[in-house]
């Protein structure tokens, strides 16, 4: 049974079949949008407890798999909510946790953006896709991409931390490392969309991932049992969590299985070397700037301009919410503070989000007996060098000077059926 409408232009309410591939909509993102009304018949006394324990409990939610296709799955979802008491004691905030998306089948949240991105993709007979990551969305995309057979072009910064080169590498994806930001890795993905039919899953240039991210924000809901916190921190580089969970809870709201009155304040995280959403949010601007001259040991925050922008703002204006750049001097000392009060393996983009609860804690945006949730969206270790080892080094390119030759010569000798 189908509940997905069409897709739609949150810019100017342009719609889209549902039912064909598509990417942008005059270069902003396009979203998935339900029948809920039909949505709210199925789910009528439904129990989400008696299903798998994973994010596709939610189907009626996700959107719809053709039967001969299937779901592409490592079992992702349903991370632990972990009070974190020792934190909290320190901060003077007596309900502080900890969703911890590192225990995802790739260590970290982007599984869940994958899985439905790539599913979908595979429906509609994609057998190449190409990404630019910052590490972490590369290694899930490569896993998902091998588990649904078809083959994956990862472009990264070439200061990558290797454990996330090698993640990709080991599942068989053609990596290439580039001597420039995750935007100059873009470029190159959207360069080769015509050049090597490949499709492009690039955050927010495609509808599916955001609605893997909106599981975050529906198990929340679960979690606390059809109630929300009061504060959800989550680090933003691309926006695609933040737009997730947005999303969910409005989709909750309009079911009736939560109440608009309690939606969550939302806090968007960036660090002081790369904050582009915060200056916007700051300046009132409905969009960011780019940021010159990014720099964090985040790497998955060091996102100088996003598609997603408006939408990120959007939902941090909508959500009374507010965006804060952290001290990039002080991410190392956070992880450590969560790793030793805490045992929590935290990588750097969800130490920020310690840091700004720390600062929001004593400004009394938030207070001592709200329910604050931060995430933490990768475990520490993937942003650790990775020892010596005889997997092939990736290709490194020049940003200005692209060898096509060098990431033709990659591709096989038998391409997927149906591609030239």
């Amino acid at each position: 049974m189908s509940f997905v409408a069409n897709l739609v232009s949150p810019i100017d309410g342009a719609t889209y079949p549902a039912d064909e591939p598509h990417t942008t909509h005059r270069e902003r993102p396009l979203l998935v949008q339900y029948d809920l009304e039909r949505v709210g018949r199925a789910l009528d006394g439904a129990d989400f407890t008696t299903r798998p324990s994973n994010m596709w409990r939610y189907r009626e939610l996700l959107p719809d798999i053709p039967r001969e296709s299937g779901i592409v799955s490592l079992g992702e979802g349903m991370t632990p909510m972990l009070q974190a008491d020792a934190l909290g004691s320190r901060l003077k905030i007596n309900h502080l946790f900890i969703k911890d998306e590192s225990q995802q089948p790739t260590g970290s949240f982007k599984s869940r953006g994958m899985s439905v991105a790539v599913t979908m993709a595979r429906a509609f007979g994609t057998r190449r896709v190409a990404l630019p990551s910052a590490g972490n969305a590369g290694g899930a995309l490569a896993a998902y991409a091998a588990r649904a057979g078809l083959e994956a072009y990862i472009f990264m910064p070439a200061d990558t931390p290797p454990a996330n080169i090698f993640e990709a590498q080991l599942a068989g994806a053609s990596v290439f490392l580039v001597d420039g930001l995750i935007t100059d890795c873009a470029r190159i993905v959207r360069e080769g969309v015509d050049r090597l039919n490949w499709f492009d899953m690039s955050t927010m240039r495609e509808p599916y991932r955001v609605e893997g991210k909106k599981t975050m924000g529906l198990e929340i809901a679960e979690q606390f049992g059809w109630s929300l916190p009061n504060v959800i921190v989550f680090p933003t580089g691309g926006g695609t969590g933040i737009i997730g969970m947005w999303k969910a809870f409005l989709e909750l709201t309009q079911l009736g299985l939560i109440d608009e009155d309690e939606l969550p304040r939302l806090v968007a995280v960036q660090s002081d070397g790369c904050c582009p959403l915060v200056r916007a949010f700051e300046a009132g601007k409905p969009y960011a700037e780019p940021f010159p001259n990014p720099k964090t040991i985040a790497r998955g925050l060091r996102v100088p301009s996003s598609i997603g922008d408006v939408l990120t703002l959007n939902a941090l204006r909508q959500s009374d919410g507010v965006a804060v750049a952290v001290e990039e001097g002080r991410i190392r000392e956070w992880m450590t503070d969560v790793a030793r009060h805490e045992g929590i393996s935290m990588g750097p983009e969800g130490a920020t989000c310690l840091g700004a609860v720390e600062y929001l804690r004593k400004e009394r945006w938030i207070g001592r007996n709200e329910v604050v949730v931060m995430f933490n969206c990768a475990a520490a270790q993937k942003t650790a060098g990775f020892p010596d080892s005889d997997n092939t080094p990736a290709v490194l390119l020049d940003k200005d000077h692209v060898d096509w030759d060098r990431i033709t010569g990659s591709v096989t000798d038998n391409p997927p059926q149906g591609l030239e």
